[in-house]
């Protein structure tokens, strides 16, 4: 498969964007193609994942309903001093989905046969939303694999009430899909007029005027795809058990909420942070569920303070 013809638009900035950048903005002068590469996993099915710059390696896992350039703003700034890579979980992005049924352990699986398969032994796992609670899991049932974990409003605990709602969820996703997958496809417009940009992201982020246009359109993109409903349903069933297994993460533990968080609520940071051991937690005001692409700066400084240990 050609790896170039499978990124995202955020590969190839315009014109105007070609001289360097800093700050918030860095993702767009970064030649994203130059770090793809395919990585076969179960059997050669290949997983997109994103490796840049060099040293102690990070990795970044995205949530439900998300991709890699969820970590746009993440990837420039922690390459300066990390190898830092970010992937496409199966369903999601452009990994196809997996050969079996999707699962929390399984998608932890996932990341390490993708450490496995880019000769890393031990790395810092960094997971939003589902993400954080596929981090969680495989700080528990990895140990030796996650030098340290980042859960960013991490699913895993009220998610489990949402067990008694996925047969109505089953019912409406269809047409749900249906539109998210429009919403994807109409991406540009959507992020160039504000008031479509805001409803579409209104699920995860709190305060979204700031959120510039082509970084919304590549957050927007992501929507839609197959891997979703059948991980939603994973997610209500790792969760039954997830909080009496915190207690065996041993790893130093960064919890990142936001307090208008509208999709988990910000108490169950207190269950993170109590039940895994030496844990630190922080919680940011006006921050929604994405708080790496909502305060971006202080996110990565947050990052590059713990990851230096």
């Amino acid at each position: 498969m050609s790896g170039a013809a499978s990124i995202p638009s955020a590969a190839q900035p315009d014109a105007h964007t070609s001289r360097n950048g800093t700050g918030a903005d860095a993702w767009q002068h970064v030649d994203w193609r130059a770090h793809q590469r395919w990585v076969p996993i179960e059997g050669g099915r290949p997983v997109n994942v994103l490796d840049l710059g060099s040293g102690a390696p990070v990795v970044f896992v995205h949530g439900l309903g998300g991709s890699w350039p969820n970590w746009l703003h993440q990837l420039p700034a922690i390459a300066t001093g990390w190898r830092t890579i970010a992937l496409d979980l199966p369903g999601f992005g452009h990994s196809p989905m997996p050969a079996g049924p999707i699962s929390i352990a399984g998608y932890a699986r996932t990341v390490v046969a993708v450490m496995d398969a880019l000769g890393i032994s031990e790395a810092a796992i960094v997971g939003n939303s589902m993400g954080g609670e596929i981090s969680a899991e495989l700080a528990i049932s990895h140990p030796n694999r996650a030098q340290r974990i980042v859960l960013v409003s991490p699913a895993g605990i009220s998610t489990a009430s949402l067990t008694a709602r996925m047969a109505l969820i089953r019912r409406a996703h269809p047409a749900v899909h249906s539109l998210n997958r429009w919403i994807a496809r109409n991406a540009d417009t959507f992020a160039r007029r504000p008031r479509l940009r805001n409803a579409a992201l209104a699920a995860v982020a709190a305060e979204r005027g700031h959120l510039d246009a082509a970084f919304a359109a590549e957050q927007i993109r992501g929507m839609g795809k197959p891997g979703f409903l059948d991980a939603l349903e994973a997610i209500t069933t790792h969760s039954q058990d997830l909080a009496e297994r915190l207690p065996a993460i041993s790893c130093p533990t960064l919890i990142v909420w936001g307090d208008k968080d509208p999709l988990i609520p910000v108490r169950d940071a207190d269950v993170f942070g109590s039940r895994i051991p030496g844990s630190h937690k922080v919680i940011w005001e006006n921050t929604g569920h994405v708080a790496m692409f909502e305060r971006p700066n202080e996110f990565n400084a947050l990052l590059e303070g713990f990851l230096s240990g």
